[in-house]
């Protein structure tokens, strides 16, 4: 149970549309800083970017991580059981 920060009080559960909304968003989000962080990684190894080549093999790595792997582990932890 959550509860209100302010009052203290227990806060009421989400809708399970709402909720469903929130993390659609956060997984789409999660996508879209991942190409960032690619993008910015490639930068860094063309030397676009004056930053330390290391730098951008790991920012691109990471970006490749958060675009594909996390959102599919995100959404089988969040996934509903069966019924």
């Amino acid at each position: 149970m959550t509860y209100d920060p302010l009052s203290g009080e227990p806060a009421p559960a989400p809708a399970p549309d709402s909720l469903a909304k929130q993390r659609f968003m956060v997984l789409q989000v999660m996508r879209l800083f991942g190409v960032a962080l690619f993008v910015f990684g490639i930068l860094i190894i063309q030397g676009i970017v004056p930053l330390p080549g290391v730098a951008g093999y790991v920012l691109a790595v990471v970006g490749i991580f958060d675009a594909f792997i996390m959102p599919v582990i995100l959404a089988r932890r969040w996934k509903s059981p069966p019924r």
